[in-house]
């Protein structure tokens, strides 16, 4: 039998195990995937162990059970959840509702795809019968004599045995974006001028637009306008501005950054609001900013509207989805080849 964590202790390793950048981060550390985790560990259902595991004994699983830690006690279980006993105790980790979150959202949708889980292809998903086992390189990130360095380096060396370049990449991105250093953020615009900006995950997101997203989705790209959250300033190239109709003053209420796409037959103006808390592109903002452009003389129709985050899976994107304006777009520093839109245009999916 593996030696054990308790169910809070290994809740507590997850993050380490699981930064942001990764897919469905919130199932992966959530308390639900910590006690998927621990029965796991405790009826020895583990690559090459003794048991597989379904989500029976893990919505069965009491405080009391739990607490009895010798190998009999966890065996008894293990042995009990094969036929219709019960565990020991009444203090229940979870109803026999949670069956289909934990066998769904924990184990198929997230522990698997990580790499953290293997599921027997023999047995079917909605099949009543065990299937799931740790993979023996993610069991050993919870051995309780791993800590420290120790730790850190085995957690280093599971990650890229077991997780796809992509997801890699997307984790190293976004460690990148947000950390928050002394030195200052130097930025490299399209025409080869620099500026430095306060450090910062604004600051990091802004040089990720400018450097990155701006030359990957326009033709031509300028920057106009750029804001530094740190010292509430906004640097504005009027001269740029009035070039192509625009007439702003840098004391208006302006975007983060503003980008003009020349490659077109009509310049694209493009408003980006960096979003490292909160202040995305709501419909508020998007209507004041049109009124704004049209009060600068610019044609409406060629105005694109879009906020920058750090990663989808953090908290600043799924706490300001929902306040998101149709008709804006939505970039990933983590993921920066793709673009989210938000559409109402009736369109044949496929």
């Amino acid at each position: 039998m593996p030696d054990l964590l308790t169910r809070d202790q290994i809740r507590t390793r997850l993050p380490e195990i699981f930064p942001n950048g990764i897919p469905r981060r919130t199932y992966a550390i959530s308390p639900a995937a910590a006690a998927t985790i621990f029965v796991a560990l405790y009826i020895n259902a583990v690559e090459g162990g003794t048991e597989v595991l379904q989500p029976k004994p893990i919505y069965r699983m009491t405080e009391e059970q739990a607490a009895l830690t010798s190998g009999k006690d966890r065996e008894a279980f293990a042995k009990a959840m094969r036929g219709r006993g019960q565990a020991v105790g009444t203090t229940r980790w979870y109803q026999d509702n949670s069956r289909e979150t934990i066998r769904d959202d924990v184990l198929r949708e997230t522990l698997v795809p990580l790499g953290a889980v293997i599921a027997d292809p023999n047995v079917t998903i909605t099949a009543n019968k065990p299937r799931y086992v740790l993979s023996s390189g993610f069991a050993a990130l919870f051995d309780p004599s791993l800590e420290g360095e120790a730790l850190a380096a085995a957690i280093t060396a599971w990650r890229s045995s077991a997780l796809s370049p992509g997801t890699l990449a997307r984790i190293a991105l976004t460690l990148q974006g947000a950390t928050t250093g002394n030195d200052d953020v130097l930025i490299t615009f399209p025409n080869g001028e620099t500026r430095r900006m306060r450090p910062g995950p604004s600051a990091n997101i802004t040089k990720a637009i400018i450097e990155d997203f701006a030359p990957r989705f326009l033709a031509q790209p300028v920057v106009i306008a750029t804001s530094d959250s740190a010292e509430k300033v906004t640097t504005l190239d009027e001269a740029r501005a009035k070039a192509i109709g625009l007439n702003v003053k840098a004391d208006q209420n302006l975007p983060d950054i503003i980008l003009v796409d020349l490659g077109p037959a009509d310049p694209l103006l493009v408003f980006v609001e960096v979003v490292a808390t909160d202040g995305p592109v709501s419909e508020r903002r998007m209507e004041a900013l049109r009124q704004l452009v049209a009060e600068a003389g610019f044609p409406p129709a060629h105005v694109a509207f879009v906020t920058a985050y750090l990663d989808r899976s953090a908290a600043p994107f799924r706490s300001t989805i929902g306040t998101l304006a149709w008709g804006s777009y939505a970039w990933f520093m983590s993921e920066p080849e793709g673009l989210l839109e938000l559409t109402k245009t009736r369109r044949t999916i496929g």
